[in-house]
């Protein structure tokens, strides 16, 4: 997917979750619920057990994962969220990778 220019409104942010959120539906679950929320961006594994997640959209909208993250769907674990501010990237769509 080949990303294009962010409106004016859009913010990003970068999160990594830890806990026991690798084997638990954890990206698919964070898909559906920056879907509902009509974000864009990707969530995806890490070597360490982590879970990335990179999402956009409006601020309202990205503050909403942000506070779902730290709970994550019912098989989930989580032990901490860490947060950054990330660059706008114009995603469409939000992807599992």
């Amino acid at each position: 997917m080949q990303p294009s220019p962010p409106p004016d409104d859009v913010v990003a942010a970068r999160f990594l979750v830890s806990g026991e959120v690798q084997g638990v539906g954890f990206r698919a679950a964070t898909r559906r619920r920056a879907v509902g929320l009509g974000l864009a961006g990707v969530a995806r594994n890490l070597d360490d057990g982590r879970v990335e997640v990179l999402a956009e959209g409006a601020p309202a909208a990205v503050e909403a994962l942000a506070a779902w993250l730290h709970q994550g769907p019912p098989s989930a674990r989580v032990a901490t969220v860490e947060r950054s501010e990330a660059p706008a990237s114009g995603w469409r769509g939000f992807e599992i990778d």
